[in-house]
């Protein structure tokens, strides 16, 4: 083990989707990988889920949507984070994102799209490769 620090990931489910498994395999495979990953449970408000940003300090916001709507709660989500200051937090999400909403989506902000069936070796390669280092 380095003395380096771990990179902190907030894994999150916004909206009213309840299908969590995907993102409970990725929290699990992050933090398997070394990272500190704290899993917000289903149900999350754009709210709720920038405050436990802000409060756990973490790097990289990671979230999980299968309910289509991205275009919806996304924004919200990059709006409530951006309005308790917490604006260098890399972002990404996976689930059900259509091909045509992907440039959207990275506009918005998040940076890696992951879709179903996606290997989590790829997502820790990309959040390894993408987080800001910890401040020591």
């Amino acid at each position: 083990m380095t003395d380096e620090q771990a990179i902190r990931v907030l894994i999150a489910k916004p909206g009213l989707d309840g299908h969590d498994r995907g993102a409970k395999v990725v929290a699990r495979a992050l933090r398997d990988a070394g990272m500190e990953v704290i899993y917000t449970g289903i149900r999350q408000t754009p709210e709720m889920i920038a405050e436990a940003a802000l409060q756990e300090d973490v790097q990289v916001v990671g979230l999980s949507i299968l309910s289509g709507a991205h275009l919806e709660l996304f924004p919200r989500v990059v709006s409530a984070l951006d309005e308790r200051g917490v604006d260098d937090v890399l972002l990404f999400c996976g689930g059900i994102i259509p091909e045509a909403d992907i440039a959207t989506v990275q506009e918005m902000g998040f940076t890696g799209v992951f879709g179903p069936g996606t290997n989590t070796e790829a997502i820790i390669e990309f959040v390894r490769d993408h987080a800001a280092s910890p401040a020591a």
